[in-house]
């Protein structure tokens, strides 16, 4: 909608940055630009700086303008993808829902866009920085979307003047360690386990695992996320007591099942009453929501967050939980329930939704034997009667689709 005009204009999604939470929009009516006049995107605010927000928070009609003072300034996780930390400002000016997506303005000058607060917590709420703004609106430049890039790294603090002095740092204050490399990372054949991360780019890599980016110390991610996917940064470590300068390729993550669905709907496939989709961040979150902790099941918490770095060589890059069970006297005798982690079918280990279609889709075996994990229980289904009765389970259940692959 426009400032003090009452008619509805329609607006259509020309990019998504899910990761940032960010979209860029194109109203169809030329007319809804007239008398209005573009904002710069400013710089980065100061801590303690006053900020505006705008935007239409729920309790009335009418565009809201609240004011408030920027104070802090690091990388926090962003709720919308969920598996993500990127550089956002916290203000006490009040975000609720509602004015999510309203620009926060400083000195005439887009200084943020706000998007989420912090449960529990009073006077607290988060925008998006006019860096990461300024990063999606790179991105675009070709015409398409690539998102933040990663190289698979986690670092840790390094503030243990003797193992410090151990491996050759003379200076206390700088270098960081690498404590974990993706080994599905490009950077597996680059970076080492434990190399300690002195610099990246032109930003020197703190003890703590901190940068100093624009007068703020932040960690040193922020530099990483900086970069566009396909750029090439220069990082000095140091290895074996010796300082070197390595050339790395930033590469973005396509597809992470921890980032669950988004605006997608999500996959499935029924047989026999059987629904299996993929384990995502969304169907983790509604059982957490749906029946509390005492009945969540971690094994899909550990699989979903963890295994991938835990246990890469069992690592599968969508696994498959069997989500419900819909009653009809085919699966009457089924006993595992439903929520449980699928490992194979018909002897074949089970990685994606795809490869659990076409283990039971090509089965010439009277039964699908479909294995569990984590304690390996086992089950069976009638192959042929489980095919011939999954059109009335589905009618039953008024379900449309046998499948959304």
């Amino acid at each position: 909608m426009k400032y003090q005009d009452p008619r509805p204009y329609l607006a259509h999604v020309v990019y998504v940055a899910h990761d940032a939470d960010l979209a860029i929009l194109d109203v169809e009516d030329p007319s809804f630009y007239d008398g209005l006049e573009p904002l710069e995107i400013g710089p980065l605010p100061k801590v303690r700086s006053a900020v505006v927000t705008y935007g239409y928070p729920a309790g009335g009609e009418q565009i809201s303008f609240t004011r408030g003072v920027v104070s802090r300034i690091e990388v926090q996780p962003y709720s919308h993808i969920g598996n993500r930390a990127l550089l956002a400002v916290q203000t006490d000016a009040a975000i609720n829902p509602g004015n999510s997506g309203g620009p926060v303005i400083q000195d005439g000058k887009v200084v943020g866009v706000a998007f989420q607060g912090m449960p529990g917590l009073e006077n607290t709420g988060f925008f998006i920085p006019p860096p990461i703004i300024q990063h999606v609106l790179k991105d675009i430049e070709d015409g398409v979307y690539d998102g933040f890039p990663q190289i698979g790294i986690r670092i840790t603090p390094l503030q243990n003047s003797a193992y410090r002095k151990y491996l050759g740092l003379n200076n206390q204050s700088i270098g960081a360690r690498i404590d974990f490399i993706d080994p599905f990372s490009p950077s597996n054949d680059i970076l080492k386990q434990d190399d300690v991360l002195l610099k990246i780019g032109e930003y020197t890599v703190t003890s703590d695992g901190t940068i100093l980016f624009d007068g703020n110390m932040v960690h040193a991610s922020v530099a990483l996320s900086l970069a566009q996917a396909n750029e090439e940064l220069t990082l000095k470590i140091l290895r074996n007591k010796q300082e070197m300068d390595l050339k790395i390729k930033m590469h973005v993550i396509k597809y992470d099942s921890a980032e669950g669905f988004k605006y997608t709907l999500p996959k499935y496939f029924i047989h026999g009453g059987l629904v299996f989709t993929p384990l995502c961040r969304d169907f983790v979150q509604s059982l957490r929501e749906g029946t509390g902790k005492d009945n969540f099941n971690m094994d899909l918490f550990y699989t979903l967050f963890f295994s991938r770095q835990e246990n890469p060589q069992a690592w599968r890059s969508e696994p498959v939980v069997l989500a419900s069970i819909l009653a009809h006297p085919v699966n009457a005798n089924f006993q595992v329930k439903s929520k449980a982690l699928v490992d194979r079918v018909n002897g074949r280990r089970i990685s994606n939704l795809k490869e659990l279609v076409d283990a039971i889709n090509s089965n010439t075996n009277k039964y699908d034997v479909i294995e569990f994990m984590p304690d390996g229980a086992i089950e069976c289904i009638d192959h042929e009667k489980a095919v011939a009765v999954t059109g009335e389970i589905l009618s039953t259940y008024q379900i449309s689709e046998q499948s959304r692959l």
